[in-house]
């Protein structure tokens, strides 16, 4: 990837955060409304998450967003955000500092995968109201964890891990999005992440090298990979990297309608399932709520169905949990997977009951795969194991290992010899014929001029090599 890529891309990923909390404005509210909000979310009941809620809710699943950080003081996030870390180099070492151009990108992110709400106080009698009443009951001195008001999120018992990074301004802490991405999916995999959530993208297709391994490593650890496909309002009118990786579980965006948004997604081949993008709610930093839109916000509500999936079936791989929710997906437009819907609308409720037949081939791929025939040359194996690092810190992984690329088909090697083969037989046949005609006209000569004209030659290019 040249430089001239390298930059497009930084400055695509981080223009979009796959358009999210940028594609529409944010209306905040004080937490006082919080219920209000709450009946808001429209996508639980549409999407079938109340009905999947009979069967899990999330719990013992952690996932991780790879975001702008998270508030995880936000009333909605109380003993949610279990772990973090910040990958940009300008974050808090938890995760939970909000950065970036988009500070409150990840913690709608965050409500929306895995919010638990909470109990809004009572307010105080008055003191006449207080003489004929009977005594309040004194306050709980642990209150209960979530409650009704404010945002539920589709895990509701899901934990959640937050990687801060900074995107869509210069980074103070000097790392580009080439380090952040791959550093953030490791460390995700490395601290018991099933699922990662990725509300980020690029105007771009491709990916740069850098993020192979890391992807790689995911999948090879059995981790399911989530990511926006991107908004046209942000200028992707096709879906760019990372939701063009292979293996990954793209999410485009519907509207209130159920149809494709024309604003709020994007389309192309990787696209595996549709869910929610508009008039979507949120809770942001500082514990208040917004409105917003955006793939961004339909990847984690995709998210928190495979965190619920995972919770039900703990040893299920990431292949089946993919395939059962682009399988149990309603279909919509095109008959088939299309490049708007992918495999359809998603259906929480279905994913969750009904009954799918296993598969060992991920539907979206696999980037294995990609990497043996794209990449071939660029990994090998390590040459010895990776060293404990004395400190408290992760220690580097080395790079995965990618099995060798696998020889031509025989079929492959036989066709260009016999196209040589036939080649050869057709000029012995032609000096053949030709000695014949030399000794016909030595015998009897036919009248030419006196030089004979030459003919013009026709020049043929090499093939150029791609």
């Amino acid at each position: 990837m040249t430089l001239r890529h390298r930059r497009n891309l930084s400055a695509a990923l981080a223009a979009t955060l796959a358009g999210g909390a940028l594609a529409g404005a944010l209306l905040s509210a004080p937490a006082a409304n919080a219920d209000a909000w709450r009946d808001k979310e429209y996508w639980l009941k549409e999407s079938g998450v109340t009905n999947a809620w009979q069967v899990s809710k999330g719990a013992g699943v952690k996932v991780a967003i790879i975001d702008s950080g998270i508030d995880g003081s936000h009333p909605d996030l109380k003993g949610v955000v279990v772990g973090g870390t910040d990958v940009s180099g300008a974050g808090a070492p938890n995760g939970q500092k909000s950065i970036g151009a988009k500070t409150e990108h990840g913690t709608l992110v965050a409500t929306m995968l895995a919010g638990r709400g909470h109990i809004t106080p009572t307010p105080p009698p008055s003191p006449s109201a207080s003489a004929s009443a009977s005594p309040a009951p004194p306050p709980p001195t642990t209150p209960p964890a979530g409650g009704p008001d404010g945002i539920t999120g589709v895990a509701p018992e899901a934990e959640i891990l937050a990687i801060s990074t900074w995107l869509g301004s210069p980074n103070p802490g000097g790392k580009t999005d080439q380090e952040q991405i791959p550093e953030a999916v490791r460390w995700a995999v490395d601290n018991g992440a099933k699922v990662i959530n990725i509300s980020l993208g690029s105007t771009s297709p491709d990916w740069p090298q850098s993020w192979d391994a890391a992807f790689l490593y995911a999948e090879q650890k059995d981790v399911v990979i989530v990511a926006a496909a991107g908004n046209r309002v942000g200028g992707n009118v096709q879906v760019g990297a990372p939701a063009t990786i292979p293996g990954v579980l793209t999410v485009a965006g519907l509207d209130g309608e159920g149809r494709a948004s024309v604003d709020s997604s994007s389309q192309g081949i990787s696209i595996g399932v549709a869910a929610p993008a508009e008039k979507l709610v949120g809770g942001i930093p500082g514990g208040s709520y917004a409105e917003w839109a955006g793939t961004s916000g339909a990847a984690p509500i995709v998210s928190g169905v495979a965190a619920l999936i995972r919770s039900k079936w703990p040893e299920m791989s990431a292949t089946q949990v993919i395939n059962r929710i682009v399988s149990t997906a309603k279909d919509a437009g095109a008959p088939g997977k299309d490049p708007l819907y992918g495999y359809g609308i998603l259906n929480a409720e279905a994913a969750l009951k009904n009954d799918v037949p296993i598969t060992s081939t991920n539907p979206l791929g696999s980037i294995a795969d990609w990497i043996r025939v794209h990449r071939r040359g660029v990994f090998s194996e390590p040459s010895q194991a990776p060293v404990a690092s004395p400190t408290s810190a992760a220690p580097t992984l080395a790079d995965p290992t990618v099995p060798v690329a696998k020889a031509p088909a025989t079929v492959d090697e036989a066709l260009p010899a016999a196209v040589v083969l036939g080649f050869g037989a057709l000029f012995v046949a032609l000096v053949a014929g030709a000695a014949i005609q030399l000794r016909r006209v030595l015998k009897n000569p036919p009248a030419v001029p006196e030089e004979a004209e030459t003919g013009a030659l026709l020049k043929v290019d090499p093939p150029s090599r791609k």
